[in-house]
């Protein structure tokens, strides 16, 4: 899936944000409380908060490894 294809939404949550909503999707699919249409959407929108979550992590991670930074923990 691309970046491109990720509603704004989801784009403006945080991490724990989308977070949250990935284990409140799957509470729901959990207690099988949904039908199959609530299923596939459900399992739509959790595979746009992983790749949101995805470039999240990669953002973070490009920026604890750049050069410019300190990485000093005080």
């Amino acid at each position: 899936m691309n970046s491109k294809n990720i509603p704004a939404d989801i784009k403006d949550k945080s991490i724990k944000e989308t977070k949250e909503e990935i284990n409140k999707i799957l509470e729901k699919i959990e207690k099988g409380s949904a039908n199959l249409e609530s299923y596939i959407n459900d399992y739509d929108k959790l595979l746009k908060l992983n790749k949101h979550i995805d470039d999240l992590f990669k953002k973070k991670l490009k920026e604890i490894n750049s050069p410019g930074k300190k990485n000093d923990k005080k």
